[in-house]
């Protein structure tokens, strides 16, 4: 499969072969991406959110009166989730809400939401992304006249400092280095912008894959 490669100011930079295996899947799994996303939200999640507890409370433990006789319901706390200041039950704690998702399904989501984009025409190569002078207000004008509004640009193994500085306060566009390729980001973004470097390296991590029993299958039925 191949792709046009752009310049900066919106210029032909010639061609370049997209692998099939990362950017040529046709039936894009919805499941897996989104098993990706829950994976990668939770995992952010702080976890800190908590509440007192009954041993936490400050509040009195004495017993609040006799146990019979007074003809009300038998309580032995004012700590008791149903008094007012008491504790709340089944409250929040800190914890981690992180969870496993095999390194395997990781990969197959990310090549998905790849292909997702090369299927929905979102994939733009440029040749490099670097500037010579960190202006926002020339930065955005070059954006604007490349369509590029809610943007992931992954700029190759390091972004380059003007670029990121012109770059950091343009609302909805996004500029990461190789290391921050995710799906989330991915499909949050109407434009995934790839320099030819990012792309190799892409290309060099993830086309080296042999397809399961089953996606087997589905081809050749296909």
């Amino acid at each position: 499969m191949k792709l046009s490669v752009i310049k900066l100011d919106g210029k032909a930079a010639g061609d370049v072969e997209l692998s099939d295996t990362v950017f040529g899947i046709e039936d894009i799994r919805g499941d897996i991406l989104a098993r990706y996303v829950n994976w990668q939200l939770a995992k952010r999640r702080a976890g800190t959110h908590k509440v007192q507890t009954r041993n936490e409370n400050s509040r009195t433990g004495k017993k609040m009166y006799k146990q019979k006789g007074t003809g009300g319901a038998r309580h032995g706390s004012r700590r008791a989730p149903q008094f007012v200041g008491g504790s709340r039950a089944f409250g929040p704690i800190v914890r981690d809400h992180g969870f496993d998702l095999p390194k395997k399904v990781r990969a197959l989501a990310l090549r998905h939401a790849l292909s997702s984009k090369v299927k929905s025409g979102g994939l733009v190569v440029v040749d490099s992304l670097s500037i010579k002078d960190a202006k926002t207000s020339a930065l955005r004008e070059t954006l604007g006249k490349l369509g590029w509004t809610r943007t992931l640009v992954i700029a190759g193994p390091e972004v380059d400092a003007n670029f990121a500085l012109a770059a950091r306060n343009i609302p909805m566009v996004d500029v990461l280095p190789n290391a921050g390729l995710n799906v989330y980001d991915i499909l949050r973004a109407d434009k995934l912008v790839l320099t030819k470097s990012a792309l190799e390296a892409i290309e060099a991590t993830y086309a080296d894959y042999k397809p399961s029993r089953r996606e087997q299958a589905q081809k050749e039925a296909a």
